[in-house]
């Protein structure tokens, strides 16, 4: 169905708690499933974020570059994702939200070089044959380098921002940089400053997709791993991530569908969810 990267940029944009919020809120269809995987050079958060530190790091996308020079990748790669629950808690949904930790120290990056490219590749593959779809966590500068294949090879690539004047500054070169490389972006926005869409949109030059709301108490629970209020999941962030989740999958849609039209549409015209 999709494969879709997240890119940050400077002034503290939050994109792995957008990514976290995403992943338990995706739209899944029977039989399929949803894995978010921090590729951010400068490091993951969630095992030390939302997991608190109880898994330790014996999972992760560092212990990938060696099992890349045994020729073991795409068996390792299943042993590194972790089970996480959905939006209803069901013990249903731990088998349909997984996510692959990102590196612990920046220095691990520099053993990952021919990583990115078996990443891209694969989670190509495994969109199309088994039934997963993928969000890329590539965190402020991990669409440039060599971890920007995972950009190159996404099927949508999506800056997120917010309308503050700092982070609107920030991200204009973000994404002019990001259309040279790939072609097509656009915008999840947090909602913090006073700018409204219309206008990010004007400066950015590119589609403001969808909108988070500033929630620091429910982003609190996703980044840091706070106790979950009551009906969190009812909240206004969970809510508005449930919304964003399908546009998100629309626009994937629309951008494989003209990239290759015989993989996305029908003999009678219509667009459908590539396989």
């Amino acid at each position: 169905m999709a494969v879709i990267a997240l890119a940050g940029c400077s002034g503290a944009p939050g994109v792995t708690t957008s990514a976290l919020a995403l992943l338990l809120s995706w739209p899944l269809e029977p039989g399929r499933r949803m894995i978010l995987a921090e590729c951010d050079p400068d490091g993951g958060a969630v095992l030390h974020g939302l997991l608190q530190g109880t898994l330790g790091d014996r999972y992760g996308l560092r212990n990938l570059s060696v099992a890349a020079r045994k020729g073991e990748f795409s068996d390792a790669f299943w042993r590194q994702l972790i089970h996480l629950s959905g939006e209803d808690g069901k013990k249903e949904s731990l088998r349909d939200r997984l996510l692959l930790p990102g590196i612990t120290d920046p220095a691990q990056a520099a053993s990952l070089g021919s990583v990115w490219k078996i990443l891209a590749q694969m989670f190509r593959g495994i969109d199309a044959q088994s039934g997963h779809d993928v969000l890329i966590d590539l965190g402020r500068r991990g669409a440039n380098g060599p971890s920007g294949v995972l950009a190159e090879q996404a099927d949508a690539v999506v800056v997120v921002v917010r309308n503050t004047l700092r982070c609107l500054q920030a991200a204009e070169a973000r994404v002019r940089t990001l259309e040279e490389q790939v072609g097509d972006v656009s915008v999840l926005m947090i909602n913090e400053g006073p700018y409204p869409a219309g206008e990010i949109q004007r400066v950015l030059q590119v589609p403001v997709l969808a909108t988070l709301p500033y929630a620091p108490k429910d982003a609190f629970v996703l980044s840091d791993g706070a106790e979950q209020p009551r009906h969190f999941t009812k909240s206004p962030l969970m809510k508005a991530a449930r919304t964003a989740s399908t546009l998100l999958v629309q626009r994937a849609a629309l951008r494989r569908a003209r990239l290759d039209p015989r993989s996305a549409f029908t003999a009678g015209g219509e667009v459908t969810r590539a396989r």
